[in-house]
């Protein structure tokens, strides 16, 4: 549905994982949101959050895609998205 599809999808050299390989959604929904990603020193690549960030963010600053601010719920619902 509407909900689940991507506005804008990107090709980027590798993703944010833990140490075990599993996808850190979290980062990646940060990025996306101009939030602060939080601690990534844990990642095995925590290097690749830069890169990603700097791609996602300069794209949507170019198309006038930048979020609003956020409430503190919204923030809150962010800061959740991918946990498990």
């Amino acid at each position: 549905g509407k909900i689940a599809r991507p506005k804008n999808v990107w090709i980027v050299s590798d993703m944010p994982k833990t140490r075990s390989g599993k996808i850190m959604r979290r980062v990646i929904a940060s990025i996306s949101n101009f939030a602060d990603v939080g601690d990534v020193t844990t990642l095995a690549n925590p290097e690749i959050v830069d890169s990603i960030r700097h791609q996602v963010q300069t794209a949507k600053v170019a198309n006038d895609d930048v979020p609003r601010d956020l409430t503190e719920a919204e923030f809150e619902e962010i800061k959740k998205f991918g946990a498990e």
